[in-house]
């Protein structure tokens, strides 16, 4: 598994590095604050196993990093995953690395 920084992973996207990343937060915590990229909740990850193996460089954040790092250890040790990365202090993070303006807290 990969620890990147929210700094990190948005200069992959800025360069054209092939990435998805994935949001495991819940629906409503989305409402509140996105980055726009693709939402599966941490609960129905593995009712997309199939789907996610046929992704390259896989991102997985969360509002912290916790819950993304937790399905990341989930998939390596389950499921054989290799080319997952966690993005380090998810959407908090990205806050302040990235986009001083996301609003993450209602």
């Amino acid at each position: 598994m990969i620890f990147l920084s929210a700094s990190e992973i948005n200069a992959r996207i800025k360069n054209n590095i092939d990435i998805t990343i994935i949001d495991i937060r819940e629906p409503y915590e989305l409402d509140i604050c996105s980055i726009g990229c693709r939402n599966i909740p941490m609960a129905s990850v593995v009712d997309h196993i199939d789907e996610l193996k046929s992704l390259k460089n896989i991102v997985f954040m969360c509002r912290s990093g916790k819950r993304a790092e937790s399905v990341a250890n989930f998939l390596e040790s389950d499921f054989n995953f290799s080319n997952v990365i966690v993005m380090e202090g998810g959407i908090v993070q990205w806050k302040e690395q990235v986009d001083p303006n996301l609003i993450i807290e209602e």
